[in-house]
């Protein structure tokens, strides 16, 4: 089973069995051509599309379509990527992380990490003294290090960037 999502409110389930492809739980049947070059003509309940694929991301589960000219953008998630979603582990919980911010005012006391240095999530990057306590700073996620926004000794506010991520 795999959910399709199209804009922000169009949502099918569609199912793939061999020699057959359902959605919503009723057989989509059609006919498709290809004319190459990533285009397709397509047949559905008598109706004729022109499909080109503009896009196709992989990883992100995304395939940017051009239907007898308007562009589309559909969205994939299996089973699996549903079950995360209903754990609060979804896509949006594992977006790339760009930078990271002072959690509190303080002083910076010990810089870990460089620019071009790969880190791995949890790994120590600053230290971060406030109210007379050390706090470490840890990469929130697999990344590469683009810039160290402080020194040693230097004073931080809430929210001001630290480290940049590229």
């Amino acid at each position: 089973m795999l959910q399709v999502t199209a804009g922000s409110d169009k949502v099918w389930e569609v199912d793939f069995r061999p020699g057959s492809i359902t959605v919503q739980d009723q057989p989509f049947n059609w006919d498709i051509m290809a004319l190459g070059n990533e285009r397709y003509h397509v047949v559905h309940e008598g109706r004729s599309f022109s499909v080109e694929v503009v896009h196709v991301d992989r990883p992100g589960k995304t395939v940017e379509l051009k239907i007898n000219g308007q562009q589309m953008e559909l969205t994939g998630k299996d089973r699996f990527d549903l079950l995360l979603d209903k754990m609060g582990l979804g896509a949006a919980a594992t977006q790339k992380v760009n930078q990271l911010k002072a959690p509190m005012p303080g002083l910076i006391v010990d810089v870990r990490v460089e620019p071009g240095q790969t880190v791995q999530k949890g790994d120590a990057l600053l230290v971060l003294e406030a109210m007379k306590m050390e706090n470490i700073l840890k990469a929130p996620a697999d990344g590469t290090i683009s810039d160290v926004k402080v020194r040693m000794r230097d004073n931080v506010t809430k929210g001001q960037i630290l480290i940049q991520f590229g």
